[in-house]
């Protein structure tokens, strides 16, 4: 049997009556009659008995009723979904995260889940090389990263675009005014963030580089939450942009602007160029589009 056949079933039972069940189905009554006598010889057992114009379900064509119904809703709810899904209505969104932390990214999936709320999602924190290559690889649909990186295999949305501070502990903060510049910190001990292929250690050196200056490099982290817990105990200072110190928020780590108006980094989404993107991360990267759009100049590069 097959779901054709049990929707004939159905319409049989309910209309008690092959000549009103054909003309429910739009089709002649002849077809009807013989896709029955199609089911019960494949069954082995009567479906319906004739009581006068009336048909009435035998015990065991009550029970393929019971089971048509569910089948046929399964299979009616299956195709609303796939369809869904081909739509973005519903689907798995797949996002990777650099390891620098995105800040907006709870209340960005907050507002796309209130407009789409049966997609399901999966989030991966990892460097920025990696998630490159899980882009490449289709196990992730769309990445939150900082750049600059080589952007020439994907397509990009540039987010937001972050300042960036000095921070350091409440004991050294008597030392700085606000803003402070590179050649006034030159001397003090850094700790920078390090995440392999995240280019935003080379970015800072590049800057000192750029004023011939030589910067007092004590350590290089990986790791932005033990980098503040670093800096917190005066081991070290660090430049890092203004989201994540905003993400670390520590009750005693000062920050300062760093007045060179040049130094800036951004951040923001790329997908494959080349690759099919599903509904799903199409609606939200045109959300986070529109969102950017609103919050200030963007820029979208499909």
């Amino acid at each position: 049997m097959d779901v054709r056949q049990l929707r004939y079933f159905i319409a049989i039972a309910e209309e008690e009556n092959l000549t009103a069940a054909a003309k429910r189905l739009h089709m002649s009554q002849p077809p009807l009659s013989q896709q029955l006598a199609q089911m019960e010889e494949e069954l082995g057992v009567p479906l319906l008995i004739r009581k006068g114009r009336r048909m009435e379900l035998t015990e065991a064509g009550a029970e393929l009723y019971r089971h048509a119904l569910q089948i046929v809703r399964q299979m009616e709810e299956s195709a609303v979904k796939v369809k869904e899904a081909g739509m973005g209505v519903r689907g798995r969104l797949r996002i990777g995260v650099n390891t620098l932390s995105v800040p907006e990214l709870p209340g960005l999936l907050m507002d796309f889940q209130r407009a789409y709320p049966y997609v399901t999602y999966k989030i991966q924190q990892n460097e920025t090389t990696h998630l490159c290559q899980l882009l490449r690889d289709r196990v992730i649909d769309l990445a939150f990263i900082r750049f600059p990186i080589d952007l020439s295999d994907f397509s990009v949305l540039h987010y937001q675009t972050d300042t960036f501070y000095y921070i350091t502990s409440s004991e050294e903060s008597r030392l700085h005014s606000e803003p402070v510049t590179l050649e006034a910190i030159r001397a003090q001990p850094l700790i920078l963030p390090s995440t392999s292929g995240s280019g935003l250690f080379h970015y800072i050196m590049e800057q000192f580089a750029k004023q011939n200056i030589t910067p007092n490099v004590r350590c290089e982290c990986s790791d932005i939450l033990l980098l503040g817990e670093l800096v917190e105990a005066g081991f070290g200072s660090s430049i890092v942009p203004k989201s994540v110190f905003e993400y670390l928020q520590r009750n005693h780590i000062h920050a300062y602007e760093i007045k060179e108006t040049d130094l800036a980094a951004s951040y923001g989404i790329i997908w494959n160029k080349d690759a099919y993107l599903g509904k799903t991360a199409e609606h939200f990267i045109k959300m986070v589009s529109g969102m950017a759009q609103e919050g200030g100049p963007s820029s979208l590069t499909l």
